[in-house]
């Protein structure tokens, strides 16, 4: 079970799916991935879940970001629904909020970034916090599986 990321994939190139439903927010949010001289990135931005698929069949994301203007329940499909797709289920989603005031709260999503003052560095924070929660959510889950048995026995006693 590991991310579909490597390490040198990490720091020198960024492949991100953008997902929201505004055009020009879409836009401004890829300006500020591409001002990062230090990293290549390739983006895809899909602005519901037939253009998500759409994008999917030719392009592997490391990363996910979700924009929360898409609204509460699409929000909580789209999270729910990449989370259980194969080709996405290990990639970390951080979702672009804001207000640091609404209730969104979503256990599939590793980190959430403000809006406002969004800045490349921000959002390569974010990413890199996201990849690292994934990355430790992983290998509990596998450690937990492994150790499963132990752990209910202890349970029992």
């Amino acid at each position: 079970m590991e991310t579909n990321l490597k390490p040198s994939q990490h720091i020198d190139s960024l492949n991100v799916l953008l997902i929201g439903n505004n055009p020009i927010e879409m836009g401004n949010i890829l300006d500020n991935l591409n001002r990062i001289r230090s990293r290549k990135v390739i983006a895809e931005i899909a602005f519901d879940l037939k253009s998500i698929f759409e994008r999917l069949s030719h392009f592997r994301p490391q990363y996910i970001l979700i924009d929360d203007n898409i609204g509460k329940t699409e929000l909580r499909e789209t999270v729910d629904t990449l989370t259980h797709y194969r080709k996405t289920k290990n990639i970390p989603i951080t979702v672009l909020k804001n207000s640091n005031y609404e209730e969104s709260g979503n256990a599939d999503v590793l980190d959430y970034i403000l809006k406002k003052g969004l800045s490349g560095e921000a959002l390569i924070n974010g990413l890199k916090n996201s990849f690292k929660f994934k990355r430790t959510q992983l290998y509990l889950q596998k450690t937990y599986k492994k150790r499963k048995r132990e752990l209910l026995r202890l349970v029992d006693r």
